[in-house]
């Protein structure tokens, strides 16, 4: 891979892959930005949350153009299929290039494309002492896949360019000039387990294989969410066969379309064959359902050593219907673009945990929207599909959206660019996907933002790749984005 063109940006790609980056985890790459900054003479910034900032002096006769800023995220989702075994926080992705050539992907893994392309092409030019450009700024941000905290807490007059090229797109041949925001929704349903009913024995049931995938570039593919799969199987076996719910979990980030969900579930003894039946009618089921969609699904039952406790009745059925009910997936799109999506809703993650008082089940979605007030009334649905079942509802991590400015200059400049270099024209769109120009404006407001990147597949899921010759083209659009600048 580092013998790939454009060397600079394969050669500190590969740096970044060997260096574990999941969310949460930054000061290994903190440190590791901040030192390679510094290795290069150039003035290195970290602020109090360990956002990186590296400034490059502008070429010989352009120090008096606007100053620009390279911008990408330092972290990544760690997303592993289940029989892969890795440590995120300790193992390097194990990437390569696949056999047709094409791509560069990583083993049982998400690759970490996204958005380390985009680091590794600032890294790339901040070393290259040939590239012709203004002042420059590359400012690397932590934890934008969990909550974009790093740009949440960049302070205002830090950066000092006037034009912002955020390096976290991932269709070449598009310019983003608006995103949507998004807000999370966590409901909580605290209980004291009861005893199990004497001779009933245990299941735990389990959706694997779902492709999952980025829960806003990827939220219109009709993808299975494996948590509501799994609620739809419940509510079935609860309903007829007596089951109860003793334990339940799935998905693990709130950005991801959940991919993996199980419970372990009690029945009487003279259910079991019943309820298997029940497992391999649903698994039929879904593959029908889902036949082009989802290749891989699976569902399977496997008797389990019963549990001493399960949740409450009254819990347990108010959880299902909760669950039931919540929206997942589009809730509309956007009239005036109706090929493109302007709300929806993730029911990301599922978990279990002991507290003081008993046991918690934590239900988490991530709500998006152009449209702050169709992102509202979203947040409301949620809130009372949840509160209705007596769960505590409370938002957090709300952020907004990025409102297109089709009459800025560089908006021109890049277009034109474009069409100089390839001899076509960018398509000019807006995302469903957060990203963190809004949040960065709102700090900024006479910055002028562009986001694009190179073609990266399915984001946040073991199945990502990036396109090799769209990172060429990417990086040669970039160079000459800055001559133009």
């Amino acid at each position: 891979m580092k013998n790939l063109e454009p060397k600079g940006l394969w050669s500190s790609f590969y740096s970044l892959t060997q260096i574990p980056r999941p969310s949460g985890k930054r000061k290994e790459i903190a440190e590791f930005l901040v030192n390679y900054g510094k290795s290069l003479g150039l003035e290195t910034l970290q602020d109090e949350i360990g956002n990186v900032l590296i400034r490059k002096p502008a070429s010989l006769g352009m120090e008096n153009h606007p100053g620009v800023i390279l911008q990408g995220h330092m972290d990544m989702v760690p997303q592993k299929n289940s029989d892969k075994v890795f440590d995120f926080e300790k193992d390097p992705i194990e990437a390569y290039i696949e056999d047709n050539g094409e791509w560069v992907t990583a083993n049982g893994t998400t690759l970490g494309a996204d958005n380390g392309i985009g680091v590794a092409t600032a890294m790339a030019i901040l070393a290259d002492k040939n590239v012709v450009h203004p002042p420059l700024e590359a400012l690397f941000t932590i934890d934008e896949e969990t909550g974009m905290y790093g740009a949440n807490d960049l302070k205002g007059g830090w950066l000092q360019g006037k034009y912002l090229l955020n390096l976290d797109s991932e269709t070449e041949g598009e310019l983003y000039v608006g995103c949507a925001g998004g807000i999370d929704a966590e409901a909580t349903f605290a209980y004291e387990p009861v005893a199990t009913e004497e001779g009933d024995i245990a299941l735990r049931v389990e959706v694997k294989g779902c492709k999952g995938g980025h829960s806003g570039c990827d939220i219109h593919l009709q993808r299975a969410n494996a948590i509501k799969l799994l609620f739809r199987f419940l509510k079935d076996a609860v309903a007829n066969y007596e089951a109860r719910l003793a334990y339940v979990e799935g998905g693990n980030m709130r950005n991801s379309i959940p991919r993996e969900a199980s419970a372990v579930i009690t029945i009487p003894e003279e259910s079991y064959q019943d309820v298997q039946d029940l497992v391999d009618r649903y698994e039929d089921l879904w593959l029908r359902e889902y036949d082009g969609v989802e290749t891989d699904l699976t569902f399977k039952g496997t008797e389990v050593e019963c549990p001493k406790t399960e949740m409450p009745e009254d819990v347990q059925d108010f959880l299902i219907h909760a669950v039931t009910l919540c929206p997942h997936g589009v809730y509309r799109m956007i009239p005036q673009m109706p090929d493109i999506v302007e709300t929806s809703n993730n029911l990301a993650i599922i978990s279990q945990e002991q507290v003081a008082n008993g046991q918690c089940v934590k239900v988490i979605c991530l709500a998006r929207s152009n449209v702050e007030s169709r992102k509202e009334e979203l947040a409301s649905v949620i809130q009372s599909a949840f509160s209705l079942a007596g769960a505590d509802v409370q938002f957090s991590g709300a952020y907004p959206g990025w409102q297109p400015n089709f009459k800025s200059n560089l908006l021109k400049v890049m277009k034109e660019t474009y069409e100089k270099e390839f001899g076509t024209s960018p398509r000019i769109v807006t995302i469903h996907a957060g990203l963190e120009c809004g949040i960065i404006g709102s700090n900024y407001p006479n910055m002028e933002m562009i986001s694009f990147g190179p073609t990266i597949e399915h984001p946040h899921s073991p199945d990502e790749r990036v396109n090799i010759a769209t990172v060429q083209k990417f990086y040669r659009y970039v160079l000459a984005a800055l001559k133009a600048l």
